[in-house]
């Protein structure tokens, strides 16, 4: 870098507000394409996140019931989406849902059991970490369940949501598509930073070696489940943020909130990355 591309102590005494900084910048031809690209995100994600805590005063005034599901292959960015949905939202009405594998008495049990008791009361919002769709893909994929388990479940699945579409309950269903290539570099980054380490597990490690194996399953189950009550949504996640406000918009999208029309940004998803299954003849995944 230059010397008249250097920012000098006389330049930060005349910069005054952030557009002052920016055109400084800019004048002096640096640079910051990635700077503004962040700052952009994060003031869309704001925003966004506003009208997330007004989706949720009304669900709770009205006594709505969602279900938030976050679906996709390992490191496509379920926990980090649902981070910046939860981020300022009252944790009164509002829970996540991420279980750990069956008990022993729970393996005993009609399998959607235990997911009925952390299904949303009304007024709440419930964001699911992984759902019932457990049995779809990651069971058969890893032989955790039987084949006569797997179709069994594939029959009343359809049934299950219907149930709940008719019941009032409001689903919304992301699965969030995540290239090959673009997992190992996640897998990679997570086994180098000692704070996301504990997210690599042994089922992580076969995600590129049954890579093949997880998207037949995950191909028969939008074939089955993908209905006009309850429709997938994907999501093309290998750009993390952008990911992350599209979910977002596509949310506050479904829903016809008090105070909606006042949105001081755009809430139209990109149709580019995000989309109804049936629309998404070409994904990552």
């Amino acid at each position: 870098m230059s010397e008249e591309q250097t920012l000098t102590i006389q330049d930060f005494e005349k910069i005054k507000s952030r557009k002052d900084l920016l055109d400084t910048v800019l004048n002096k031809g640096i640079n910051i394409e990635k700077v503004i690209s962040t700052l952009r995100y994060e003031e869309e994600k704001n925003l966004l996140q506003i009208e997330l805590v007004k989706l949720q005063q009304w669900a709770n005034r009205e006594k709505k019931r969602i279900a938030i599901i976050f679906e996709g292959r390992d490191a496509a960015g379920k926990g980090g989406n649902i981070r910046r949905f939860t981020e300022h939202l009252n944790p009164r009405s509002m829970r996540l849902v991420a279980l750990t594998k069956p008990t022993n008495v729970e393996k005993g049990q009609w399998y959607f059991r235990r997911y009925i008791q952390h299904l949303p009361n009304p007024g709440e919002v419930v964001f699911f970490d992984r759902s019932w769709y457990n049995r779809a893909v990651v069971e058969p994929v890893m032989s955790f369940c039987t084949k006569q388990q797997y179709d069994q479940f594939m029959v009343q699945l359809p049934e299950f949501e219907h149930m709940l579409y008719e019941d009032g309950v409001i689903i919304i269903k992301f699965w969030l598509s995540i290239s090959k290539e673009e997992q190992l570099l996640r897998f990679d980054a997570r086994m180098d930073n000692p704070l996301k380490r504990w997210k690599f597990s042994p089922v992580d490690k076969k995600g590129q070696e049954y890579w093949d194996e997880y998207t037949k399953y995950k191909e028969q189950m939008f074939s089955k489940t993908h209905t006009s009550f309850c429709p997938w949504t994907i999501v093309k996640t290998n750009n993390k943020q952008t990911a992350r406000v599209e979910c977002m918009r596509y949310v506050l999208t479904r829903i016809d909130y008090e105070g909606k029309d006042d949105s001081k940004i755009s809430l139209l998803p990109d149709p580019n990355v995000i989309m109804n299954y049936y629309r998404s003849l070409h994904r990552y995944d």
